[in-house]
């Protein structure tokens, strides 16, 4: 698809991951002990044979940066495409409430201006979906609108994707009004963050937000410009989750343990690209034991495990009863450890307290390489 640039937006300021985003950003963070957040958007787009990508970064680009490459892993040629990563290089507008992405999109606007491609399509980093943009594509050009907006109908709106937008349509899926969910309904249209039009109605709709409000963001001209533009919706139907906070992140970690639930995510014909290293396959003692499990390469497992996630590298010595938890690469627990309801993050190390307990309602968070 050589007529598409690819721009992955980043997250807004009502999303925090408690503890992980202090480290890196939201599609830094690893996801299933294997991943990182931004390989499902950036695998979406390569494997639509988008190869001209845009990855904005809201602040902390270092682990962005070394997951994405050259984007080679990603089936990204390096010859025919470009995967650029692009942040706000003025101290004014990358702190505070200032850091969005219209902000983002004008401190870059050459490297957009500059591009050949006639279509955008504008997905985030914190969503986690499969979708062939080809079909969203299609779809936007077959209806003559002038901005088409992936949405996903769900019957939890009042407990999941609390913050983002939802969509008022007529019949013919026109979009009559945008709003937020504040969780006050169960079904709801919710949009996916992702958005095609044409490259030049983009550049307008950012040039425009920036004259309206220093703060408006590309969401808030979107809403504005509802009512003189043809914005239609494309609805979505698999599997999606977005990571607005440290529950979400825990809940989509432990939902697509299930392999029925992670068979919607996960497809033969659509592969999800990462980062890969050459650490040797997980091992197992003969105390062992594990159940409903994910556990990632170069693990060394000792002790009990029921309900968990493992990325690379972690060990877990004899003795250790672990449930619910996720443990994020090269975290090393020691003997007899009882952990439950716990996100560790990376690196940590857990010898000298022997119990962290927390419950589904009041998950604990032990912070990177700390020492407990």
């Amino acid at each position: 698809m050589s007529d598409v640039l690819g721009i992955v937006s980043f997250e807004s300021d009502h999303m925090r991951v408690e503890g992980l985003m202090e480290y890196r950003p939201i599609p830094a963070i690893s996801f299933l002990g294997r991943y990182r957040l931004i390989d499902f958007v950036v695998s979406n787009m390569s494997n639509s044979g988008i190869s001209n990508l845009k990855v904005f970064v809201k602040k902390q680009p270092r682990s962005l940066i070394e997951q994405l490459g050259t984007g080679r892993h990603y089936n990204i040629n390096s010859k025919r495409g470009h995967l650029q990563i692009l942040y706000g290089e003025s101290n004014e507008i990358t702190t505070g409430i200032y850091n969005h992405d219209i902000n983002a999109y004008l401190q870059n606007m050459q490297f957009i201006e500059e591009s050949n491609e006639k279509y955008v399509v504008i997905a985030p980093g914190y969503m986690v979906y499969s979708l062939d943009y080809n079909e969203v594509i299609k779809a936007h050009i077959e209806s003559n609108a002038d901005v088409t907006v992936v949405y996903k109908t769900i019957d939890d709106a009042n407990e999941n994707f609390i913050g983002c937008t939802t969509l008022t349509m007529d019949k013919e899926k026109r979009i009559e009004s945008i709003a937020i969910n504040a969780g006050q309904y169960k079904k709801r249209n919710v949009s996916l963050d992702t958005y095609v039009l044409s490259r030049k109605l983009f550049m307008d709709l950012v040039y425009e937000a920036a004259r309206t409000s220093s703060l408006y963001t590309f969401k808030d001209i979107l809403a504005d410009v509802v009512v003189p533009l043809n914005i239609k919706g494309f609805a979505y139907r698999g599997y999606c989750a977005c990571i607005n906070s440290l529950d979400r992140y825990y809940e989509a970690n432990m939902q697509l343990i299930d392999h029925k639930k992670a068979k919607q995510l996960f497809k033969d014909e659509w592969p999800i690209h990462t980062r890969t290293n050459d650490s040797a396959p997980a091992f197992y003692s003969s105390d062992a034991k594990v159940k409903n499990c994910l556990i990632a390469n170069g693990c060394r497992v000792e002790g009990e495990l029921e309900n968990c996630v493992l990325g690379r590298g972690v060990t877990i010595r004899k003795g250790c009863k672990i449930k619910n938890s996720i443990i994020l690469p090269e975290t090393y627990i020691g003997e007899d450890a009882v952990i439950e309801y716990a996100v560790v993050d990376k690196k940590a190390k857990i010898e000298n307290v022997k119990e962290i307990v927390g419950t589904r309602d009041a998950l604990v968070y032990i912070k990177r390489r700390d020492r407990i």
